[in-house]
């Protein structure tokens, strides 16, 4: 069975060793390592990896934008992308968020919880289960699944695979209420590795790119959020 691969975007190459022998020593991935945010962008359009884990704190380029500018690819646009944070930098953690990163983990870490989050982002990139109807269609949101397409008012939006996969659940769960718990689970695919706070970010991101639409992701206090039809 082919490996999945892994770009480790971090210029402190000890870290980085480390990391990449973790994870191929656990049979999880193949690892490359590049010290720059220059040299992750080209290693991605030469041969995009499977899984980006990008360090945040990168010397010219950072990597708040080098998520951005990949985000802005076509060819990376779904690319998912974990970010190594420092513990104190929670506006920066939720700016790649916002950005479109899909988790993030804080500097010191557990290499034992790294490598659960890797393996749970490429078993729900990879996992094509509880996928709904082909479509949905109301009176502003036209998505079509399938087709990874999304449409407001008859515009095209672009959302970052997560949000995608984050509106794909809800609407697949329309007019229930859906835990946060329960959307770490499917949607990014473990459990309570990850603080809530990162359901909370997406969700208020993809209200903002539904514009009209995003009223009809509503927030139950207390317990999570639910799509109303």
């Amino acid at each position: 069975m082919q490996k999945h691969r892994v770009l480790i975007v971090e210029d402190e190459q000890d870290i980085a060793g480390l990391i990449k022998h973790t994870l191929e020593r656990s049979g999880s991935a193949e690892a490359e390592i590049v010290g720059s945010g220059d040299a992750a962008l080209k290693a991605v359009a030469s041969r995009p990896p499977d899984l980006i884990i990008l360090d945040l704190n990168l010397p010219v380029l950072s990597g708040l934008e080098v998520c951005r500018l990949l985000r802005a690819r076509s060819d990376a646009r779904h690319l998912p992308i974990i970010m190594l944070t420092a513990k104190s930098s929670e506006t920066d953690r939720v700016t790649g968020l916002e950005l479109g990163a899909d988790d993030y983990v804080t500097k010191p870490f557990s290499l034992r919880e790294l490598t659960a989050r890797v393996r749970a982002v490429l078993r729900r990139a990879a996992s094509p289960e509880d996928r709904p109807a082909a479509t949905y269609v109301g009176t502003h949101l036209v998505a079509d699944f399938d087709a990874v397409s999304v449409m407001v008012d008859g515009e095209q939006v672009r959302l970052t695979r997560r949000e995608f996969e984050l509106l794909r659940y809800l609407v697949q769960n329309k007019n229930r209420v859906v835990s946060r718990d329960r959307l770490l689970e499917r949607v990014w695919g473990y459990e309570r590795l990850v603080e809530t706070r990162s359901v909370d970010v997406h969700v208020g991101r993809l209200r903002q790119k539904l514009g009209s639409a995003g009223r009809q992701i509503e927030t139950a206090v207390g317990l999570g959020y639910r799509f109303i039809d």
